[in-house]
């Protein structure tokens, strides 16, 4: 009993029964947005308007639609699809290795029909073939008058290597994906901040406390004023407050320290820091303008208590300055960073804040499935060597030879075809 259940999961009708159902909940994931706020699910999925008539909000969080693959159901499926190769590979491709290391003599010249390729010889003899056959790295193992070759055995374990590299690279999405976490972060220059706003982690996520520091951000501009990119330089700090690692990060090269990433991935502009004519120093919050095509920031800078007259200051970039206008939406001039403005109130540029925002991600399973694919790649090239097999009998003054191989079957042949010449 225990054996046929053995052999039915080893089926490869079961796994790729299987396999059908993993793609089928993963294209679910990939179409219901995953990870979201239940705000999100009732706008996009509401009970008086069902998707497909059937598909509402409280559907996908009861069965887990919003987190697919973080479900119990979907990490069985995949530890289930995981036994299935293992089991074929100790009750299917284990034994199969095993019978093409043994010794597969032919004792009759009858067994010669069922070869893809044989014929009989008159004009060559015993040791001429085996010279020849020899040549062709063939290894040859002799009873008598009869003989077994074979080459490329090498090929048979590609099925085996294939397997184990599956199964490590579901381990690893397995690892990650209940033990990784995505949080994103929109931290103030000169900050220093603790990963607090997680987006999505697994059961067994160990958030880290770490704490990070913004030493810096800049952007690079082009002669055309446009973005070509953007830098945080950014250090990780121990519980002491001292720096433990540093790098500057831009978009697509992130800093890596101790398991975790940190990606850049956005900016914001805060406000502005100025100095009065009384030499006091005060900070005004910039506003992003809505519904507007490029980004643009705005602040109201008071001259006097009553909040009723003042300058309009407008800022689109980091370049080190800002434009200013009067409380009638006229232009004065540029203002640039420690230069001050000739007005009725004068005030000097101290500092432009900004922001960066950060992406921190912790994959503890991504080594696992590099190191699988690099054995999935190993096995694709071991599969192109093809597998040969060589049968000679002889029966009296006639040799009786044949082969088959797995693949590369014109290749065979025209060996073959010199071997018999």
């Amino acid at each position: 009993m225990r054996q046929n259940i053995f052999k039915s999961i080893a089926d490869l009708r079961f796994a790729i029964f299987i396999l059908l159902v993993i793609a089928a909940f993963s294209v679910i994931g990939t179409v219901i947005e995953q990870d979201q706020s239940i705000e999100t699910y009732k706008l996009n999925y509401p009970l008086t308007n069902r998707v497909f008539g059937f598909l509402s909000w409280d559907i996908i969080l009861k069965f887990g639609l919003d987190h697919v693959y973080k479900t119990w159901w979907f990490i069985t499926l995949i530890l289930l699809f995981g036994i299935s190769l293992l089991t074929c590979t100790f009750l299917q491709q284990f034994p199969s290795l095993k019978i093409a290391r043994r010794c597969q003599f032919f004792r009759t010249t009858q067994q010669f029909c069922r070869l893809n390729i044989s014929t009989n010889l008159q004009h060559l003899s015993f040791p001429q073939l085996l010279f020849k056959i020899k040549e062709n790295n063939y290894s040859i193992f002799q009873q008598k008058n009869i003989i077994y070759c074979y080459k490329g055995l090498i090929g048979r374990i590609a099925p085996i290597i294939v397997h184990f590299s599956m199964i490590i690279i579901l381990m690893g999405a397995i690892i990650g994906s209940v033990s990784g976490f995505k949080a994103q972060e929109i931290v103030p220059k000169t900050e220093t901040f603790h990963i607090q706003n997680v987006l999505n982690n697994g059961q067994f996520t160990l958030i880290p406390k770490v704490s990070i520091r913004i030493n810096d951000f800049w952007i690079a501009y082009t002669k055309q004023t446009t973005i070509t990119q953007f830098y945080s330089d950014l250090s990780v700090l121990n519980v002491d407050g001292n720096e433990i690692h540093r790098k500057t990060i831009f978009v697509n090269s992130p800093a890596k320290y101790n398991g975790i990433d940190y990606y850049q991935t956005d900016w914001n502009i805060l406000g502005l820091r100025v100095k009065n004519k009384d030499f006091s120093v005060s900070q005004y919050p910039f506003i992003n303008l809505p519904n507007s095509q490029e980004k643009i920031w705005l602040t109201w800078v008071s001259n006097n208590p009553e909040l009723n007259d003042g300058l309009t200051i407008l800022i689109d970039n980091l370049q080190g300055y800002c434009s200013v206008y009067n409380k009638v939406g006229k232009f004065i001039g540029n203002l640039e960073l420690n230069e001050s403005l000739n007005t009725e109130t004068p005030i000097v540029l101290m500092d432009i804040l900004s922001s960066t925002g950060l992406q921190i991600k912790a994959d503890p399973g991504i080594l696992l499935i590099y190191l699988g694919f690099l054995f999935l790649m190993i096995s694709t090239l071991i599969s192109y060597i093809t597998y040969s097999q060589i049968w000679l009998v002889q029966d009296k003054k006639k040799i009786f030879i044949g082969g088959n191989t797995t693949r590369a079957t014109f290749d065979f042949e025209l060996e073959f075809l010199k071997l018999v010449k």
